[in-house]
């Protein structure tokens, strides 16, 4: 489907002539020119680079001091026996300063994805442990495990509220019963695409510039102008499709379809489970309305039985007074 798209353009990746630089655009895109971030290979190009992911993890940890550099490290984590499940990552790295980061990109609801998070950030403080087996002078010095998390649909069920507040990302914490963080060792991020409802000239901080990218960088056809800086020119000059290699371009298409085939496959479950609550409201409505005329006929009756008794009482009452007075 056509969509259009109005913005200003960025002067370095041909946003139109320089003369008209500054007047609004107005394109017809049936097609994108940008990789869309969201598929599997779209995250982990954009996020296998490490420049961008710095830039980003700045954004949305504000770690005191900052990131200054990292290192990619094995996705797949394989447990303690061969009975143990392996658990695998989208990206996962250890910063200079030796904290760990997992970054995951769900598009689909899970019914247990926080509890699936917790796991996989528990694995990684427990692997610091086993690590130091046999070593008598480790005193449980952990370095910080972070947990950040993209995903594309509500993690909780006030969706209005969280909405309304604009509200699109979580930061959870070991915390007691005064909002005091206990400790600092496991921490989460939780970025909720469908909160992220704003327009480019409505972005007011980084992380607002992060996220109006991954959520829109598949719609648009040029970097728009507010987001001109080094790292954002430097990701939409990267990001585009035509200069792809044949092996990525073809990478990328399985990863499009993939993720076209699931959206088709999640929206078919959503329909069929959609119909069959509404099936159920429909029974249970229907059910109601039996039980309510069920118990409207029970207190007919019941009335008309009383009525019938005390005419009855009244009866006999009536017939042993005329006894009487013969």
């Amino acid at each position: 489907m056509t969509k259009t798209i109005k913005s200003k353009a960025c002067p370095i990746n041909g946003g139109g002539a320089k003369a008209a630089a500054n007047a609004p655009v107005v394109i017809e895109k049936p097609m994108g020119k940008y990789i869309n971030p969201l598929t599997d290979f779209g995250f982990k190009f954009i996020f296998g680079n490490k420049e961008f992911l710095l830039d980003f993890l700045n954004a949305v940890l504000k770690i005191k001091g900052g990131i200054v550099d990292l290192h990619y490290d094995n996705t797949e984590r394989t447990g303690r026996s061969d009975e143990d499940r392996t658990t695998i990552f989208d990206l996962y790295c250890i910063l200079g300063t030796g904290e760990h980061i997992h970054i995951e990109m769900q598009q689909h609801r899970h019914d247990n994805f926080v509890e699936r998070t917790l796991y996989y950030a528990t694995r990684l403080i427990q692997e610091q442990g086993e690590d130091k087996k046999g070593d008598d002078d480790w005193q449980f010095d952990l370095k910080a495990v972070y947990s950040v998390n993209i995903v594309n649909f509500h993690l909780e069920a006030d969706k209005e509220k969280r909405k309304k507040a604009g509200k699109y990302i979580s930061y959870g914490h070991i915390k007691d019963d005064d909002n005091k963080v206990i400790c600092d060792k496991l921490n989460f991020v939780f970025l909720e695409l469908p909160y992220f409802t704003k327009e480019v000239h409505e972005l007011t901080n980084y992380v607002d510039w992060w996220m109006y990218v991954l959520k829109n960088m598949a719609k648009l056809d040029h970097l728009p102008e507010v987001l001109c800086n080094r790292i954002f020119e430097r990701l939409f000059l990267k990001a585009e499709i035509a200069k792809l290699s044949k092996k990525d371009r073809k990478i990328y298409n399985q990863s499009v379809k993939k993720l076209s085939d699931m959206n088709i496959i999640v929206r078919d479950r959503d329909r069929k489970i959609a119909d069959r609550d509404r099936k159920i409201a429909e029974r249970d409505r229907k059910i109601a309305e039996r039980d309510r005329k069920v118990a409207e006929q029970a207190k007919e009756i019941a009335d008309l039985k009383r009525q019938l008794g005390l005419n009855s009482v009244g009866k006999r009452r009536h017939r042993g007074q005329r006894e009487l007075v013969d």
